[in-house]
């Protein structure tokens, strides 16, 4: 399934199954079973029949996947594909991310917002904190991550929003951050690089996002890489009892 597709899933029982694993990330096929069909408390082997007919239509239509351990979550329509390279004598993949790489992604970003350089970013933090949920795909939005990590630690992530109002279809909303201590090495050009490719792909026109103006340093990051400023937003954020500029950058695909 590809995140920015609509949804048409025939049958109510598909449809409830798949709101459910949506909106838990990754979650045992027994649970929802559970969860959903209450009236077969016993096992009813007619009754798991159903269920499992159904869950096999919604891989077959590429809703959901299902791993061996029978764990349950959306289809992506994208190849586990990594890039690995070497800067620093540090080893670094970049990849699509799992609802595994949760606690990692929202710690990361922690660790930048407290840096104060991004405080787009300390929303989606919350979010991420509030959903429990990483990827999303429903009738409201669709949300996709990237993660870089070093020795199987998130030292960065690149996370896109992909609204489904028609009016605002054609564009997608980005931050991307990556921990200070690996920096300059090329992991934030790599994650953008790879979120531009998946927007690209997936036909969106425009990628926008916002920083505050004291963040020089990635503005400057950016405009390397084509972005523009398109507005400022005077004293938009107040830190420290200091009002600051709001910076939004966009980039046309």
């Amino acid at each position: 399934m590809v995140l920015t597709e609509p949804i048409s899933i025939d049958g109510d029982e598909r449809e409830r199954i798949y709101g459910y694993v949506e909106a838990h990330g990754a979650v045992d096929a027994r649970q929802v079973r559970r969860e959903l069909f209450p009236q077969d408390p016993h096992g009813d082997p007619q009754y798991d029949r159903a269920f499992r007919h159904n869950v096999a239509i919604l891989k077959r239509d590429g809703y959901v996947a299902e791993s061996e351990d029978g764990t349950l979550r959306i289809a992506v329509d994208l190849a586990d594909e990594r890039e690995e390279f070497s800067a620093d004598d540090v080893d670094v993949t970049i990849r699509p991310a799992r609802q595994e790489d949760l606690t990692g992604i929202v710690g990361a970003i922690r660790r930048v917002a407290e840096e104060m350089i991004y405080i787009e970013a300390e929303s989606v933090a919350d979010e991420l904190d509030h959903e429990d949920v990483l990827l999303r795909h429903n009738d409201l939005e669709s949300r996709m991550f990237f993660v870089a990590t070093v020795d199987g630690d998130v030292v960065g992530w690149a996370h896109l929003h992909v609204p489904k109002l028609e009016k605002l279809s054609h564009t997608a909303e980005l931050t991307v951050g990556v921990l200070e201590e690996y920096r300059g090495i090329g992991v934030g050009s790599g994650l953008l690089d790879r979120a531009l490719e998946w927007v690209h792909e997936n036909g969106q026109e425009k990628v926008y996002q916002s920083v505050p103006s004291t963040n020089e340093e990635a503005i400057a990051f950016f405009e390397d890489r084509g972005w523009t400023t398109e507005a400022v937003r005077e004293d938009h954020y107040k830190l420290d009892d200091e009002y600051i500029d709001e910076v939004m950058m966009a980039i046309s695909l």
